[in-house]
């Protein structure tokens, strides 16, 4: 018999925290073109394209429960999406050298033969360290930009970009009990409050067991704006 729930996801680390949260499941991802509309918000964006991807493939699967995420970054109002090729890549991350930006995950749960759906989304904010030419090239050297928004990943190599990021390591932002709550109708899936967090932020691998030296970074400056107090 076949897992009722789906993956609408060919992300590695997506799969990942299913596997290692027990669930039975499969992957199903359908082609569908990421949205960047200008008059629609960083949280209206990854949500539209969240519901599509989910949407897609549930018109092929209807009796199965389809799970879906986009992550998207933003910086001056600008939406970062996946580069096209290396090039937009070290443009993308000239651009986000030095400076903050946001990084926004949404995740669409829908159930079509029960009628039932559930959406939420998480944003944080990360802060980029200065990036020399030389350093962005010995960074895409090592990591595939090209599946990534904005052209990173926060996970392995991700401190030797990252200064700091704001909010927890899982883009938990307060907003613990509203993304319980939202899941309530799914609960045959026995969904738990910690995988849904680090599955929303599986996209850039902001987890701390993975951001061992970043997380040591924001602790000192949390020890030293304590002491400053």
């Amino acid at each position: 018999m076949r897992p009722r729930l789906l993956l609408a996801s060919n992300s590695p680390r997506r799969r990942e925290l299913l596997l290692e949260a027990g669930f039975e499941f499969e992957i199903f991802p359908t082609r569908v073109d990421e949205r960047f509309h200008v008059d629609l918000t960083l949280r209206e964006l990854t949500a539209l394209n969240a519901i599509r991807k989910a949407m897609a493939t549930a018109r092929l699967r209807p009796k199965n429960i389809v799970l879906a995420a986009d992550t998207l970054v933003a910086i001056d109002d600008r939406v970062l999406g996946k580069p096209k090729d290396k090039d937009n890549a070290v443009a993308m991350l000239e651009r986000l050298s030095g400076r903050a930006h946001e990084v926004c995950t949404s995740v669409f749960v829908c159930d079509l033969a029960s009628a039932k759906s559930a959406s939420f989304h998480e944003i944080s904010r990360v802060h980029f360290h200065r990036l020399s030419r030389d350093k962005i090239g010995n960074y895409l050297a090592r990591v595939d930009p090209l599946d990534k928004a904005g052209a990173y990943a926060a996970q392995g190599l991700g401190s030797e970009i990252i200064e700091k990021i704001d909010g927890s390591y899982t883009n938990v932002v307060g907003n613990t009990a509203s993304l319980a709550r939202t899941l309530t109708g799914f609960d045959q899936f026995s969904f738990r409050r910690s995988f849904l967090f680090r599955f929303i932020a599986s996209e850039h691998e902001i987890e701390e067991p993975n951001n061992k030296a970043i997380r040591q970074k924001n602790e000192g400056r949390n020890e030293n704006r304590t002491v400053e107090n």
